[in-house]
């Protein structure tokens, strides 16, 4: 908005209503001078104009929306409830329109600043190291903070405010309030195990086959653990007994090494670690998969430009990958 009149048509019904009212920044200034003056001299005063002009606005201002924003009174001017929320936008405008600049300001000089992300395991071995590695070449004095947990974990730190934005799963849906999901894609799992596993040679490898063998397994109450117990019970067969519980990827893949147990573990990061020949992809497409996950951000809440821009760097590596 500027201080130049925008007519949007008198008759026809326009949500934007302050487009046929021709609202002036001038005009929300005005409010919020008088809310702090309460004096329509001294309100004229601080915004250099003269009291007819600043009177003349207001009333131009009271006549569009048909309803009294201010009482007028012998010692001073007091808003009525209209006013006090008319107030209360106008510094919501002029807020957000102060943000506009600072961001322009920002994107003009090269984005700079701290930006904090939460990330779970899957995501965090393709989708954001492509996203970060291309905002890098855009904007090398970026510093990005980067939190790998649980999605419970996350969500707490991103209702906090320690996060600008998360990619994960919103686990419980009481805890969901004032967040916003975008889904990415779902995660499919595999079974892993060390390079030259008896089991890689099989051909038409079954259930069956893994119902028998030494496992390394999320621990008990985790949701891949319930899936990957489902599983079998799903097949009429009994879940392996024989595992070893831990999530510390460390000892997982020294425990692959060492023994000719499997691991059950997210597709993409098993690609991952394939690549690094650390361990070898099973000849079987497990049916178990994990629920989707996505982007997650707090409802209402402005992100810096350093933050937007690695959002929107995220979207378009999700695109290609998923």
């Amino acid at each position: 908005m500027d201080d130049e009149d925008i007519d949007g048509g008198d008759h026809v019904p326009n949500p934007n209503w302050f487009l046929r009212a021709r609202l002036k920044t001038r005009q929300l200034l005005l409010l919020i001078a008088l809310d702090e003056q309460r004096n329509i001299h001294r309100a004229s005063e601080a915004l250099c104009m003269t009291q007819p002009a600043a009177s003349k606005q207001l009333k131009d201002l009271e006549d569009m929306l048909e309803v009294k924003l201010f009482e007028r009174h012998p010692r001073g001017m007091e808003p009525t409830l209209y006013g006090e929320t008319m107030i209360r936008h106008a510094r919501m405008a002029l807020t957000s329109l102060s943000l506009a600049h600072e961001d322009i300001v920002a994107l003009k000089n090269g984005l700079s600043g701290q930006v904090e992300v939460g990330v779970i395991m899957t995501p965090a071995m393709g989708l954001l190291p492509r996203a970060i590695s291309r905002i890098k070449l855009k904007a090398p004095m970026l510093r990005i903070g980067v939190q790998m947990e649980t999605s419970k974990v996350l969500v707490d730190m991103l209702q906090k405010g320690k996060l600008d934005f998360m990619i994960g799963r919103i686990v419980e849906e009481e805890g969901a309030a004032g967040l916003h999901y975008e889904e990415l894609t779902v995660e499919p799992a595999c079974a892993v195990a060390r390079i030259g596993h008896p089991l890689l040679k099989e051909e038409n490898l079954k259930l069956a086959d893994l119902a028998t063998q030494p496992w390394i397994l999320p621990p008990q109450g985790s949701v891949l653990r319930h899936r990957w117990e489902l599983m079998f019970r799903r097949a009429a067969l009994e879940p392996p007994a024989n595992a070893v519980d831990t999530t510390a990827l460390l000892l997982i893949t020294a425990l692959l090494q060492q023994t000719d147990s499997l691991h059950v573990m997210p597709v993409e990061v098993a690609r991952y670690y394939a690549s690094l020949k650390v361990l070898a992809i099973l000849p079987i497409d497990l049916p178990c998969k994990m629920d989707a996950f996505g982007i997650i951000t707090r409802e209402g809440h402005l992100l810096s430009p350093g933050a937007r821009q690695l959002l929107q760097e995220v979207r378009v590596a999700a695109r290609e990958l998923y």
